[in-house]
């Protein structure tokens, strides 16, 4: 149209160029035809020419108009009636994207009316989705048949079926049309990325790498996430081979390195092929290149522990090692406390765990705690506080993936079957945990300090402490609860306690003689049980030595005897004064600690290590 306006704009000027040039040069123009002679002047005569060619040109286009006209008519009306039923297969399109059934039916009879189904592929489509909707699934099953037999609809009907085939459950077929349409189309997204699910999932490594490239050369998937996708197809088929086939293994980690240096688990296994095939220097090097960008537990467990045989003070150095690459990161001065504990260096090891904690504390840092106070000075108090500080301290990274944690790193998903799913972050299900999340990391681990209780005199790593009734003592409240006598003399059986007995102090300082048996006139029995001091909280106070050897001066033959068989009778612990125990063994201790148990076995050190 542009066009037509500018070539009319160009013929005007022209024109009026022309006639102008004419009038500022006037003539005379004498014409002789049959022995007659015309005149007139140059002006009239390119006039009546230019009239002339004009006319022409209408008379044309006069006479043409009315012999097209009735293909222009008919034209006009085709072209109205499939304005109307493009009108209509929209509406129905639209209607069948929000879900409007009624309508999408009726817009597509209408359609149907007005456009022919092929010439216009588009009615199948509306076709399927008011299917679709209405819940005929039987029959938009069909229809997709038929589009995918139809080479101009067939990538829709195979996308069509692998939905159809996804939402019963049928793998192996959506598998099958996903495939069909990544080989035709590799262009195609969605069946690109649903074939690389399948072949990831089965462990075909080799398949999702050539369909890898043809995806990157069909210009889908973008430079960077074709790299990590490498990278991780790579490990994957490097961890299948590290055993059978180090080379390879080797080969393949190192170059997901080169595509993503960040990548943890492309080191560790690389380490691994590497010293399987003695090359510890290398796996040291690409270990130390590695937690430089990244630091990682898995790349600390790899290098610490890289050379069989090392003692525990070959690992120390090691960890050091990593610590002096990364300074004043968390994770390294939790490796060097790992270390230092495995080496018997507490001191170490207690101010490399301060450290970390005081700039990340975790979960897993105050474990460490705990692990450090039980192997040095076993003192369950302040082991229970770092526990206590443990449960309350944000979690630990692991890998996780669609709520599923592992203790390993995994190419796939279990739960949903994507590639490369598995991220190094706190538990999905851990997020919502306690109050001091929040808090800054100092503020943390200084309230955790302020609280933490004084190391107790008699508590000791090693030292193995028992009463002298043979008792363990691991806490100052065990010796609350044991009676202590001498070692020499044998522990004296507790006399039964008698529940809910009220006994006069007056009387038991003063007993009534009884008479003997045999002369009438005897010295005083022993003290009955209930005239015998009351049990306080539970711990059995001993019979003074005095007041024994007078009893047993004083008895006749008959009474030792009949003593002598009532010590030998069981006594029944009274479950009164037990709680009366356990109460005041509570309210000794601080109100966070929840006692001690005599007769528990001792805690090994280490159960708190996290790897």
């Amino acid at each position: 149209m542009m066009i037509r306006l500018l070539f009319f704009v160009v013929l005007i000027l022209a024109l009026g160029f022309g006639f102008a040039w004419l009038a500022d040069r006037p003539g005379d123009l004498s014409i002789v035809w049959q022995d007659r002679r015309i005149e007139m002047s140059l002006m009239t005569a390119v006039t009546a020419i230019v009239s002339l060619i004009a006319a022409i040109m209408i008379s044309w286009w006069l006479i043409r108009t009315i012999l097209m006209s009735p293909r222009t008519v008919a034209r006009y009306f085709r072209a109205n009636k499939r304005d109307r039923g493009y009108q209509a297969l929209s509406t129905g399109l639209l209607a069948a994207g929000s879900g409007d059934a009624a309508m999408a039916r009726k817009m597509n009879k209408r359609t149907k009316g007005l456009l022919k189904a092929d010439q216009e592929p588009l009615i199948h489509l509306l076709d399927v989705q008011a299917a679709l909707i209405e819940g005929r699934h039987d029959e938009a099953r069909k229809l997709f048949e038929a589009m995918a037999e139809d080479p101009e609809t067939k990538l829709l009907g195979l996308r069509g079926l692998y939905l159809e085939a996804q939402r019963q459950g049928a793998d192996e077929a959506a598998q099958h049309y996903a495939e069909t349409a990544a080989e035709q189309a590799p262009h195609l997204p969605w069946a690109g990325a649903a074939a690389l699910s399948y072949r990831t999932r089965e462990g075909k490594w080799d398949e999702a790498l050539q369909l890898l490239a043809r995806q990157r050369q069909a210009g889908t998937v973008e430079a960077a996430a074709a790299d990590r996708t490498k990278a991780v197809l790579l490990t994957a088929r490097a961890r299948d081979n590290v055993d059978n086939d180090p080379s390879s293994a080797r080969d393949d980690a190192l170059n997901a390195l080169k595509l993503a240096p960040a990548f943890a688990p492309a080191a560790v296994i690389a380490t691994k092929a590497l010293l399987r095939q003695d090359n510890l220097r290398k796996a040291a090097k690409i270990l130390q290149t590695a937690w430089k960008t990244n630091p990682h537990p898995e790349i600390a467990e790899a290098y610490v522990r890289a050379r069989v045989g090392d003692t525990s003070a070959d690992r120390l150095k090691r960890a050091e090692r990593l610590e002096k690459l990364r300074p004043l990161n968390p994770l390294s001065l939790d490796v060097v406390a790992r270390a230092a504990l495995d080496a018997h260096e507490f001191d170490l090891a207690r101010e490399k765990a301060k450290a970390s904690a005081r700039l990340q504390p975790s979960e897993g840092i105050f474990l460490l705690l705990a692990d450090i106070e039980e192997a040095e000075t076993g003192d369950q108090g302040r082991v229970r506080h770092w526990l206590s500080q443990a449960v309350r301290a944000p979690r630990d990274p692991a890998w996780t993936a669609d709520g599923y944690v592992s203790e390993t790193w995994e190419p796939v998903s279990p739960v949903t079957g994507k590639l490369d799913a598995f991220e190094w972050k706190v538990p999905v299900e851990q997020l919502a945990g306690p109050s001091i999340d929040n808090q800054p990391p100092e503020q943390v681990f200084e309230r955790a300090m302020a609280s933490l209780p004084p190391i107790r005199e008699n508590g000791s790593a090693g030292a193995d402490k028992t009463s002298t009734a043979g008792v363990p003592i691991a806490d100052p409240l065990v010796e609350a609860v044991v009676p202590s006598e001498k070692p020499e003399e044998p522990p004296q059986p507790a006399p039964k306690a008698k529940p809910a007995v009220i006994v006069d102090m007056e009387k038991v300082k003063d007993p009534a003689p009884e008479p003997a048996k045999g002369n009438g006139a005897g010295p005083p029995s022993a003290v009955e049980p209930e005239a015998q001091p009351k049990e306080k909280a539970g711990v059995t106070a001993p019979q003074p030595q005095a007041a024994e050897s007078e009893s047993a001066v004083d008895k006749s033959p008959e009474e030792k005897d009949d003593a002598a068989s009532a010590d030998k009778k069981p006594v029944k612990a009274d479950p009164e004064a037990e709680a009366r125990a356990k109460e005041s063994a509570f309210l000794t201790h601080r109100p966070d600690d929840p006692g001690i148990d005599v007769n528990a076995e001792p805690e090994k050190p280490g159960r708190f290590r996290l790897f």
